[in-house]
């Protein structure tokens, strides 16, 4: 989404009831660079939330709204209220202002409907391609994003000619089965301590994990027909409450 100019006479139209990220800057701020390009980027990306610029200088009730003191000022806005302000704001400022914007409108939500967008909130996201997964993030992108959606886990090496075969497979399975089925990888050269806990001894190693719990795990590189099948099955499959708290 493109960056909002604010006036006087507009600040009420485009802000209204919004979650907005309001910048209030003129010629003579100094506004850190990296901040210039996280703003531009989330703009972009948060197509839910609304972001705007203003000088003040040229706008007189906006400057007095906001009590500008002749400083780059971010504000984050609900329903036409400042909840956040950040003199000369830094970059990582921006994650604190977003997620205060998507707690005030989630407040908002009858309780149904927020239930619904927590729940969809904690949902990994769908992957169209494989991830690549260490020692350090291997419990929350297989373990626990297997409580949303089956994990296939491919333990593979750089040198190692079968795990080459097997990569435009998974590539390929990855996007067609995004939403429905997570493929992470995992380089056993540079992630020993993942290696040792699953005892692996050859490459490439599948495993299939479902609600926290490995379901499936097979040394040697499958042909596509067999990984689509396997990956056809780990969908289907139910596993028993008692497993899965295991």
């Amino acid at each position: 989404m493109s960056i909002i100019t604010l006036t006087d006479s507009n600040f009420s139209a485009y802000l209204g009831d919004a979650a907005a990220l309001v910048l209030l800057s003129n010629g003579d701020d100094k506004l850190r660079g990296d901040f210039k390009v996280a703003f531009n980027k989330a703009a972009e990306e948060e197509a839910d939330l609304l972001f705007a610029q203003a000088d003040p200088a040229k706008f007189a009730g906006l400057s007095r709204r906001f009590d500008y003191q002749n400083k780059a000022l971010l504000i984050g806005c609900y329903r036409g209220k400042a909840l956040l302000r950040r003199s000369r704001p830094w970059a990582s400022d921006l994650p604190d202002f977003i997620q205060t914007m998507r707690d005030a409108q989630l407040d908002d939500l009858p309780p149904a409907q927020r239930q619904q967008a927590l729940e969809k909130a904690k949902a990994p996201p769908a992957l169209a391609a494989p991830l690549d997964v260490s020692d350090a993030t291997f419990e929350k992108e297989a373990i626990e994003a297997s409580h949303e959606l089956p994990v296939l886990v491919d333990f593979w090496a750089e040198w190692c000619g079968p795990c080459r075969t097997v990569a435009p497979i998974l590539e390929k399975l990855a996007a067609e089965f995004a939403g429905k089925l997570r493929i992470v990888k995992v380089d056993t050269d540079q992630n020993p301590a993942l290696s040792q806990a699953f005892q692996i001894r050859s490459i490439p190693t599948i495993a299939v994990f479902k609600a926290g719990k490995m379901i499936f795990m097979q040394p040697g590189a499958l042909p596509e027909p067999s990984f689509r099948q396997l990956i056809e099955q780990a969908i289907a499959i139910e596993v028993p409450a008692e497993a899965a708290s295991a």
